[in-house]
């Protein structure tokens, strides 16, 4: 009886998928200026994500001998500054 309805539930949610994943398919072959503006958005997300990043958030960790012993300064400090406050 337990397995007969692990059956039919997994039945349903492959159903499920299925129609999901071919009404967003026949939407994306559908689309005129959509791909475009697709494009726009993949092209802006990665000037946000892999340029800029190289412009707004340097490096401090370069060498790996430093990284230990900044980290561990770091914690030191907050875990002070949160105690006094």
């Amino acid at each position: 009886m337990k397995s007969q309805f692990v059956k039919q539930a997994s039945g349903m949610q492959r159903t499920w998928i299925c129609k999901v994943c071919h009404f967003y398919l026949n939407g994306f072959r559908a689309m005129t200026w959509g791909r475009t503006l697709w494009a726009l958005i993949l092209i802006k997300l990665f000037i946000m994500f892999f340029i800029l990043k190289f412009f707004f958030f340097p490096s401090f960790l370069k060498d790996k001998e430093d990284k230990p012993e900044y980290v561990g300064n770091e914690l030191i400090q907050r875990a002070t500054v949160q105690q006094e406050t």
